[in-house]
């Protein structure tokens, strides 16, 4: 199998072969194999079915706003678990320049075990439905593994469901989402939160979590999502070490070969803070918006972060830095 990886560009000198892609374009690809050595090619060497794949999303980039209900999440756990503290800081992040509110009430940090799933509805479901009373229109994520959980956020006044286990964990999550018609977001994860770390090993990390989006992509069509519906996250951090994270940030590009949009969620992560020597979470966030903005580069369409107004200033100055003639 030849997979493609767009070698994206930015800025004014854009040739006439160029591919656009959002805020980047690319005249060359580098194609990989799991047998071959890795080759540079032009894109009048790409095959029809290869160049569909890359569908010029036609619009800025967006910040998904990070929402924890949670006592333990590894960054800001305890700071939003209360009701009303969680509406307050929703309502911050939109202001701060948030697109997309991703609301979760289960801890996903390495060692943090299940919760129970009424729990997990109590901490998520009112927050939802006090921000929709308070006027809030904004896009609201679940973020979930729980198709119980997802229902009461969907009911509460959620519309999309961003699952990190790939929709592996309960398979009447897939079937609600189909039913409903929102839109979801697929992540790889390589085990659950509380093992994920334990020992990570891959074949070949880009390529294996590639194939594992690629087949639950097909897996959420064939459960009756349309593939417009997709978002695909390649899980930075989720049953990966330091070397495992950098590899697949050095050719996030690859995965839009999948064919819909890619969402990235490397802020606060522990890599960040091993290589910026900073151990606190809450201080990482210089090294995570240093991320996100080399992710961009390479055309990636959703950045989830914490420190919101800090990425949507860097953003703006990015898009005004590589756009202007």
């Amino acid at each position: 199998m030849r997979y493609v990886r767009p070698l994206m560009q930015v800025g004014p000198a854009r040739p006439d072969e160029a591919i656009v892609f959002g805020g980047c374009w690319f005249t060359h690809a580098e194609t990989l194999s799991r047998t071959d050595a890795a080759h540079i090619v032009p894109v009048s060497d790409l095959t029809d079915v290869e160049r569909a794949r890359f569908r010029d999303p036609g619009s800025a980039p967006q910040i998904m706003g990070i929402l924890n209900t949670t006592p333990d999440s590894f960054s800001d756990g305890g700071q939003h678990n209360a009701r009303h503290d969680a509406v307050a800081h929703g309502q911050a992040l939109i202001k701060q320049g948030a697109d997309i509110l991703d609301i979760g009430g289960e801890s996903t940090r390495p060692g943090a075990a299940t919760v129970d799933m009424d729990e997990e509805i109590a901490r998520t479901a009112p927050v939802i439905r006090d921000l929709r009373a308070a006027g809030v229109t904004t896009p609201i994520s679940i973020d979930t593994r729980k198709a119980a959980v997802a229902e009461a956020a969907l009911d509460a006044g959620a519309s999309i469901v961003n699952d990190v286990s790939g929709f592996t964990y309960d398979p009447a999550l897939a079937t609600l989402c189909a039913t409903r018609g929102v839109p979801v977001c697929v992540m790889h994860a390589q085990g659950d939160p509380q093992t994920m770390q334990d020992n990570p090993f891959y074949s070949d990390v880009l390529l294996d979590v590639y194939d594992f989006l690629a087949e639950r992509i097909s897996a959420l069509q064939a459960a009756g999502i349309a593939r417009d519906k997709i978002i695909a996250d390649p899980g930075i951090g989720f049953g990966k070490t330091l070397d495992h994270n950098l590899t697949l940030l050095n050719r996030i590009s690859l995965f839009h070969s999948l064919g819909v949009p890619i969402l990235l969620g490397a802020s606060r992560k522990r890599f960040i803070g091993t290589i910026g020597n900073a151990p606190e979470a809450s201080a990482r966030a210089p090294g995570s918006v240093a991320v996100a903005l080399a992710a961009l580069a390479q055309g990636v369409q959703i950045i989830r972060a914490h420190d919101v107004a800090e990425h949507a200033q860097a953003i703006a100055l990015w898009r005004a830095s590589v756009a202007h003639r």
